[in-house]
């Protein structure tokens, strides 16, 4: 990943799996069919007759706005998925995301309290799996999604096993 301003200097960030996008895309689907059906309803209701004083324009033009935003938002999830990354360090775990509104999040090994791995339906099919990071502190919970199954399972043994040195050495 080239260096952001948000970056630390000298890090290799390891990124999530390509194939995480099409988790993204089967999400956007579902909520762009939403959005659609529901900023549609005026112009099915206009064309049947039930609501004849409705404007035309903005009866097409809601749903044509739709389109146009979701088919923007359809583009940037390659991009998204890309700017996803984490890197294991000496004492912590960095979690990177965002493209418009980047994030940096620094996880301390010995805030760690536990660490899950979820995998929904569509991770399943595609042998993905999400690494969520239980802390101390109530303001965040970091997750790493898109990973394989192998490294999740590898990143959950190993934030296990340094967390709980960092613990025993408070």
């Amino acid at each position: 990943m080239p260096q952001e301003p948000v970056d630390p200097a000298g890090i290799q960030w390891r990124r999530v799996s390509p194939k995480y996008a099409r988790v993204r895309v089967v999400g956007w689907a579902i909520g762009a069919a939403v959005t659609l059906a529901i900023l549609s309803v005026p112009l099915v209701l206009r064309l049947t007759g039930v609501w004849p004083g409705y404007p035309g324009w903005l009866a097409w033009g809601l749903p044509a706005a739709a389109v146009a935003l979701e088919i923007l938002r359809l583009s940037l999830i390659p991009r998204q998925v890309r700017a996803i990354g984490y890197a294991e360090r000496q004492d912590d775990l960095l979690v990177r995301s965002g493209v418009l509104f980047q994030k940096v999040l620094v996880v301390p090994y010995g805030r760690m309290q536990y660490v899950d791995v979820a995998v929904g339906p569509i991770d399943r099919a595609l042998g993905l799996c999400k690494v969520q990071l239980h802390t101390a502190s109530s303001a965040a919970t970091p997750e790493i999604p898109g990973l394989t199954a192998e490294e999740g399972a590898r990143l959950r043994e190993q934030l296990s096993a340094r967390g709980e040195a960092r613990l025993a050495g408070l």
